[in-house]
């Protein structure tokens, strides 16, 4: 079992994947905001990554902003997750329950042009689209993703914190809590064609969650655009919580008075809570959540309280019973 320090939540890039690739890629990115644009970065693709065309320019130009330590996971013998693990292994109910079908189903979808309403109960209500989104700034994220389903990941996101975004609406003091709410498209999207979910997908947080450093909304990966298969163009990050919690490719955000009803909660709520917190103690019905299984590893490995950032917000549950409130 690999040593783990959960209360300091770093990790080098450089245990992400090979140091000489991603500063070359960093290298690309910088030609890119000096004028010589996407198409250096386009040579450069991976066989293995979709290509995407529907980028706005602006988006891969972004500058890199020097990464705070916080917001690294620091995890001592972590065999990095490859490009390959994270974009062809994909829950992704829109699209379909295979994950290994994922990537190849979204290849096509239209990401561009694409706005997204952030109103309710705020002072500013706004449209943004991708150029007012990437003008908010971008920087890196490495943290860990665990799946309700009890496997893991280790992911180098790029974005920016939701609390920026969030802010140039200005929440008014009746706002509550966040509602996401993500596409539907039943001409690109085969799997919402299901009738079990409730579609669109929707997810919530508790306004204090949303505005927490950590919560970051994901418009790259390894310093490129975000694949569709990923949540392209833009998806919600929390890590400490069960991943269905992070929705992607979200179209409308509202500042809201009273709790969401997600999708999930809505499908099945004796298995998948409004919180969801990752919590090894609280097994899910179906399964124990005691341990994991980190895609590319063999061996199971003990689940961390709060996917390991029990330090940076256990304070926000002050006084809660986590295994009720799941």
């Amino acid at each position: 079992m690999p040593r783990v320090r959960p209360n300091i939540p770093r990790i080098a890039s450089s245990l992400i994947t090979p140091e000489s690739v991603y500063m070359s890629r960093r290298r690309l990115l910088r030609m890119a905001g000096l004028g010589l644009g996407a198409a250096a970065l386009a040579a450069c693709t991976p066989a293995s990554a979709p290509t995407r065309t529907s980028m706005p320019a602006s988006a891969i130009a972004s500058p890199l902003a020097t990464s705070d330590p916080k917001f690294k996971t620091d995890e001592f013998g972590t065999k990095a997750n490859s490009w390959d693990e994270i974009t062809r292994y994909n829950n992704y109910y829109e699209f379909s329950t295979d994950k290994e079908a994922v990537a190849d189903l979204a290849a096509n979808f239209k990401t561009n042009p694409w706005s997204v309403t952030v109103g309710g109960l705020v002072d500013k209500p706004k449209t943004f689209d991708l150029d007012d989104l990437h003008s908010l700034g971008e920087e890196e994220r490495v943290y860990r993703l665990r799946c309700v389903e009890a496997w893991s990941m280790v992911i180098p996101w790029m974005g920016f914190p939701l609390s920026r975004l969030l802010r140039e609406v200005q929440p008014t003091s009746k706002a509550k809590y966040v509602r996401f709410e993500a596409a539907f498209d039943a001409a690109q999207m085969p799997g919402v064609s299901s009738p079990f979910y409730n579609w669109p997908y929707v997810e919530g947080l508790r306004i204090d969650e949303a505005m927490h450093d950590l919560t970051f909304i994901a418009t790259g990966l390894y310093g490129k655009p975000l694949p569709n298969q990923n949540g392209a163009p833009l998806r919600l990050v929390v890590p400490w919580k069960y991943g269905f919690k992070s929705i992607k490719a979200i179209v409308k955000i509202d500042l809201v008075e009273n709790q969401p009803v997600s999708l999930w909660s809505a499908a099945a709520p004796s298995e998948y809570g409004f919180y969801s917190n990752v919590n090894p103690e609280r097994a899910h019905p179906r399964w124990s959540q005691a341990t994991e299984r980190r895609i590319g590893e063999l061996s199971r490995r003990d689940t961390l309280r709060f996917n390991g950032y029990e330090a940076q917000v256990a304070d926000l549950y002050t006084g809660m019973d986590l295994y009720a409130n799941y």
